[in-house]
């Protein structure tokens, strides 16, 4: 639901980290995420030598990293059931306990873990700015809040399969297709949200970032529903009216369904949790993360259509679908009356003649060339804007724009 299905469903296995390599040269950082690697210059940092997978200063590599990660969720969903599971509340509760436990173990542990990933990375870039590393407390905390993060993934998951009728999710059936769920995975989705302010009041109810941090993850939830309802008024499964789709409305949609949450959340955690606070700096931080997101969506939109299945390990659905997407409101800003009669006509129609109409027009539309001019811009803009802004570390961005630029999957 809220973030496209695609980024979900093309998994990766693992993630890799930062190589940094030798050289009596001008040192280089290299950032080596998935299959892109891009060299950033660096003045200082501690070289080791070529084929070892660091990171900057003092963080982990990313395999270890993710390993540390996995290691403490089945500890957290101990904690979190602990309270009932320790007291005369047992007796009452006791089998809805042990759903919750199987609920979220099927549910959280199993994607990329890429959001949760990258706020523990900025939490450690962001206390390496401040001239030190985490404590083993800190360290605990970014962990936990990185887990917050992909519970509130979970969640949304959990609902989106049933809203969509999906039948797959992370290679294996979606949670309410499971034999014995059915709707009761709607309350499952409830129950999964829930669990992460039992975390954050177990961690966090001490410290000064407690209430930043409860009242971020309840507004960024919000606004990701907000971009969910926006994306179903405007593109219903049962009815298309192209008449409802505009740039405007795409960018409300991307803005609201994706950035926040995938962007800006495990940025700004980190950034409370690590005494950020002030307002400037989470303006700072959202005024690059955010078109950071669109831009994100917009190159989901492009390989949904023109990505090769193979490596994005999906065939792409847009069209019939009836998706509000990048290429269709390209489209629409470019056709004649013409070929706005034939997207009329065909799109949102889950027929192969129709699908390939669609695909034939977006080709005579050059949609693919200006995808490729908008992602060099993109890029550019996006680089120029990093290196404008003196409130953060700089490869708190770069981690997340390396990342994006030119990917295929």
């Amino acid at each position: 639901f809220f973030l496209k299905n695609s980024d979900l469903e093309r998994e990766r296995k693992e993630n890799r980290g930062i190589v940094e390599t030798s050289t009596r040269h001008r040192p280089t950082l290299i950032f080596c995420f998935v299959d892109l690697v891009v060299t950033l210059p660096l003045k200082s940092a501690v070289l080791s030598t070529l084929g070892s997978v660091v990171c900057w200063g003092n963080l982990a590599t990313m395999a270890e990293l993710r390993a540390e990660f996995l290691a403490i969720f089945p500890e957290l969903v101990s904690e979190i059931l602990a309270p009932e599971r320790s007291s005369g509340d047992l007796q009452y509760v006791a089998d809805a306990l042990d759903h919750v436990e199987r609920v979220l173990k099927y549910n959280t542990p199993g994607g990329k873990l890429n959001r949760g990933l990258a706020l523990v990375a900025s939490a450690r870039h962001l206390a390496a700015a401040k001239g030190h590393t985490l404590s083993t407390k800190e360290n605990r905390q970014a962990l936990v809040l990185g887990w917050c993060v992909e519970l509130l993934q979970a969640f949304f998951l959990v609902a989106d399969d049933v809203m969509d009728h999906s039948i797959t999710r992370r290679g294996q059936p979606c949670w309410y297709k499971v034999d014995g769920v059915g709707l009761m995975a709607v309350n499952d989705s409830f129950l999964i949200n829930s669990t992460i302010f039992r975390l954050l009041k177990l961690y966090f109810r001490d410290s000064p970032a407690y209430v930043h941090l409860m009242e971020l993850f309840l507004q960024v939830s919000y606004q990701t529903e907000l971009g969910q309802c926006l994306d179903l008024v405007t593109a219903p499964t049962d009815h298309v009216d192209l008449t409802k789709f505009s740039t405007h409305r795409y960018k409300s949609i991307v803005l609201y369904k994706t950035a926040f949450y995938s962007f800006y959340l495990p940025v700004a955690a980190a950034m409370y949790m690590l005494g950020y606070s002030e307002e400037g700096q989470h303006e700072s931080a959202k005024a690059i993360l955010l078109p950071m997101g669109e831009f994100f969506q917009i190159q989901d939109d492009y390989l949904d259509c023109y990505g090769d299945p193979a490596v994005t390990g999906k065939v792409g659905t847009d069209i019939q679908d009836n998706k509000c997407s990048w290429l269709v409101v390209q489209a629409l800003d470019k056709v004649n009356e013409e070929q706005k009669k034939l997207l009329e006509v065909n799109y949102g129609r889950d027929v192969p003649e129709c699908i390939a109409t669609i695909r034939q027009l977006f080709d005579s539309l050059e949609l693919e060339r200006t995808y490729r001019s908008y992602e060099d811009s993109t890029y550019a803009k996006l680089q120029a804007m990093i290196q404008e802004q003196s409130a953060l570390p700089s490869v708190i961005f770069t981690d997340f724009l390396q990342k994006l630029f030119k990917r295929n999957k």
